[in-house]
């Protein structure tokens, strides 16, 4: 590396200049290694927490409804308001945990956004009053949202473009891992003959705190992104460690490593504005924003909507006593897992664009299936719950892409925001409003409304899988810098213009990409 800045101490702000580097292409042409694995237990395990911290929810909104639970609250409450809060503060904690991870790398940020989940479930854990358990869900969701941002940028950045498809699609999708041990945790939980009624569902927030702590003691060894790195000025740290890991991999595969692929020439700079984030994101990919909108209305409206209500229709429609819907659920969340498992590589190899257009068109198809069969009567708690299974294992792919693409098709400075700004976006749209609307339409009882439910997500997917297959971008073994040069990239940045995918440039006011 050249750099026209003096190397600086990791101790001491480093100061900016021109550089030159090889570090993403170095990066991106590691093979699969244990330091991977570490980055992918480190980060991606956050997921669960996710999975479990919703599906506990989910579960236990029939036994804290219940007289004795130790709290003055009804069903409704905690399908609707208490999970809006909880989407609410996942999407203010994106945007906020978001910006900082940009300006302030994707380390600090990934383990402060842990700390504040986890003192927010322990104290939801404690909850003596339903405006106590309100407020800690919607700051638990915060720390959520903030992970959000802070997790996807780090991976994307630290995992080869070979395989950066299916392993976010993965991660991402792991969340539902947590969803089954959230609910066989939950019927453990609420089975009175074990815990009285206001312990149960108590303990199942604090197990969540002690697997986050597990994780916590985990993410200390997942290092900054180097890419981050190089750009803020920090290129020196940025080499030892890609050197490092370098000579890690070639002792683990016991050859050496094959010559980079080119270098990247960077205009190094401490921090970026949030007007430049923006007119770049909107003014110069447009087709783009409007994809990851698109993408992330379908897949959070649909999930946020229907799966928050569940319990609640097994146990209206088919009287599911509360304390068996963890068995129903934890078979659909194995069907969400399984999907991004066994479908996540054809992202790498048949190609985004189809992949992505296909999973939504299709879960969205098979959810007016089940829609037209609930309505009809033709369906029992197993058989719904089976039909669940199939819609999800196609709709998990791809709400896991939506993730995966926001965080890819944007340059390097502007990911962590662009993350936390569509997640927002198109979680408020669809996962505020669709707890609210879902919970009032399964407490009504009326089997018309449920259809309702089921039709208008169907519609949303379907709607985003057509967007999709116009815009998607072909990303897939692309590496970050080819899909969306750096803003700061030297040729562009002394061009004063913004760079378009494939290394073309274009003026920055009128491309559109």
């Amino acid at each position: 590396m050249t750099t026209a800045a003096s190397p600086q101490p990791a101790s001491v702000p480093a100061s900016t200049g021109t550089a030159t580097t090889s570090v993403p292409a170095r990066l991106d042409r590691l093979p699969w290694s244990r330091w991977h694995w570490m980055i992918v237990i480190g980060l991606g395990t956050v997921w669960i927490l996710d999975g479990l911290e919703v599906t506990i929810v989910g579960n236990v909104a029939g036994r804290l409804a219940e007289e004795g639970s130790g709290l003055d609250i009804t069903s409704a409450q905690v399908t609707g308001l208490a999970a809006a809060l909880y989407v609410a503060g996942a999407c203010s904690g994106a945007l906020f945990f978001g910006w900082l991870t940009d300006r302030y790398g994707r380390k600090k940020l990934f383990m402060a956004t842990l700390v504040v989940y986890l003192a927010a479930t322990a104290l939801t854990a404690l909850s003596f009053e339903s405006w106590w358990f309100f407020l800690f869900r919607f700051l638990t969701g915060f720390g959520i949202g903030g992970e959000y941002a802070a997790i996807n940028s780090a991976i994307d950045e630290l995992i080869p473009s070979l395989y950066r498809g299916r392993v976010d699609l993965i991660i991402n999708g792991s969340y539902w891992l947590g969803a089954v041990g959230g609910a066989l945790l939950s019927i453990v939980m609420l089975d009175t003959a074990i815990f009285p009624k206001d312990l149960g569902w108590r303990l199942s927030f604090a197990l969540g705190v002690v697997l986050g702590l597990v994780i916590l003691l985990v993410r200390r060894h997942v290092p900054e992104s180097p890419r981050w790195q190089f750009i803020h000025g920090r290129g020196e740290e940025a080499e030892r460690l890609v050197t490092q890991v370098e000579r890690e991999v070639e002792r683990e595969k016991g050859e050496k490593l094959p010559p980079p692929a080119g270098e990247i020439t960077i205009h190094q700079r401490k921090s970026i504005g949030f007007g430049l984030i923006a007119k770049t994101v909107f003014r110069s990919y447009p087709r783009r924003a409007v994809l990851g909108l698109s993408l992330f209305i379908g897949q959070a409206f649909l999930y946020n909507a229907i799966t928050f209500g569940f319990g609640a229709i097994l146990t209206k429609f088919y009287d599911v006593p509360p304390g068996r819907t963890g068995y129903y659920f934890a078979v659909i969340a194995a069907g969400n897992f399984v999907g991004p498992l066994l479908l996540g590589k054809l992202f790498d190899t048949v190609g985004r664009r189809i992949m992505i257009s296909s999973t939504y068109l299709l879960s969205g198809l098979l959810l007016f299936g089940t829609a037209w069969l609930f309505d009809r009567g033709s369906l029992s708690a197993a058989t719904l719950t089976a039909c669940w299974c199939v819609v999800l294992f196609f709709a998990s792919a791809g709400a896991s892409s939506a993730y995966l693409t926001v965080s890819e098709v944007f340059p390097m400075e502007t990911r962590a925001m662009a993350i936390a700004f569509f997640y927002a976006l198109g979680t408020a749209a669809g996962g505020i409003s669709g707890p609210l609307i879902f919970a009032e339409l399964t407490e009504s009882g009326v089997v018309r409304d449920t259809v309702l439910a089921f039709q208008i997500g169907a519609g949303l997917m379907c709607a985003a899988g057509v967007v999709a297959a116009f815009l998607a971008v072909k990303a897939e073994r692309r590496s970050l810098e080819d899909i969306a040069r750096p803003l700061s990239e030297a040729a562009s940045t002394a061009a004063g213009k913004v760079p378009t995918a494939g290394g073309k440039e274009t003026p920055g006011a009128g491309a559109s990409v």
